[in-house]
Order: C-alpha cells, then structure tokens, then sequence
C-alpha cells in the first residue's frame, strides 16, 4: 500500500468553497479529464521510474492513476476534493486490482502530505499553480518532478516544455525539478 499520510477530511481557507462546488472551485480548478496520450507524454517528460510515488493534485477519475501504476510501475496517490470522482477514481482502481499500488485520497490540495512524492502532476490553472507554488518548495524534497499540463508554475524557470497535439489542439507540458532547499 502507498504509505503517504494525507488528512481525510477537508482544509480550510481558500478551498472551503470547492467542497460545496463553489464558484472558487470552478475558477480554480474545474474538471477537464487529461487525454491519455498527454498523460502517457506527462509521464514520460518526468521520467517515471518503477516504484516512483506520483502524486496526481486535483486526480479527477484516476486516469493519470492507472497509468502511473500500469504502464510505468510507479505507486501513485491521488489528492481529490471532489468526494464524487473520488470514490468513483478509487472503484477503478479497485476493479483494475490497483488498490494496493494507487489509491485516491478526499482532500484538498493545500492540506494534504506530499512529501513522499517523486513525481507530482498537475492539471490546473496557472493561477492554482501559483498559490500551490509555496507548498511544493516547502514539502517537496530534492529531485522531485512537478509536471504541468497546458499551465505554467509562475516564478519558476521549467527544464522542459515540450508542446503535443493530440485532440485537434497543442497542448503545453512544462517540467520543472525540485531544487536543493537553500539555508
């Protein structure tokens, strides 16, 4: 089982509102399924190695999930708000005999334990990026990939981007890499 502490129950603040499908939350982050051949690019660009953990912020129906713990070997955790794509990403995962490998948690973004994380991926908006931004650089270690689709992290300088076309549209990949914690 994927060892990563993350509180069950939902944080405070600035996403109280995505629990009860507030305005916010569409803003913020409203649910768009990634299409699989950019999860499969998303995974390749950040290199996913058998046993990585990857964790998926704002998972959705597991998708990046199941190709994490499928195709690449790796454990993968899944940080969703939404209690709905949650239960129905972990009955996939279920149902796919995943549960030991992948696993998706109701939480939201800012409270949850990623520490463990090799690999982070993310499906948000740039302006979500950028208030997650302070979190990444305090809990991720170093070496860690965060891996954006179609939206940058402001304020940091990605080691790739890297530009597909798949479902009639480019779509952006940026890759970033977790630097050493300066004293």
């Amino acid at each position: 089982m994927v060892k990563l502490a993350v509180p069950i129950l939902l944080a405070t603040g600035s996403l109280a509102s995505f629990a009860q499908g507030g305005d916010k939350a569409n803003r913020l982050a409203p649910y768009v399924p990634t299409p699989q051949e950019i999860i499969e690019r998303m995974l390749e660009v950040a290199q996913v190695k058998p046993l990585d953990t990857v964790v998926d912020i704002g998972s959705g129906d597991g998708r990046v999930l199941v190709t994490a713990v499928q195709k690449f070997r790796a454990k993968a955790v899944g940080i969703e708000i939404d209690p709905k794509l949650a239960n129905q990403a972990n009955e996939t995962l279920a149902r796919l005999g995943l549960q030991n490998k992948a696993r998706v948690v109701r939480a939201d973004a800012f409270s949850a334990d990623i520490r463990e994380a090799d690999v982070v991926t993310l499906y948000l908006t740039t302006s979500f990026n950028e208030q997650l931004r302070p979190k990444f650089e305090k809990s991720l270690k170093p070496g860690t990939r965060v891996v954006s689709h179609d939206y940058g992290i402001r304020g940091w300088n990605p080691v790739e981007v890297e530009e597909v076309f798949a479902h009639g549209r480019r779509h952006k990949i940026f890759l970033y890499v977790i630097e050493s914690k300066k004293n």
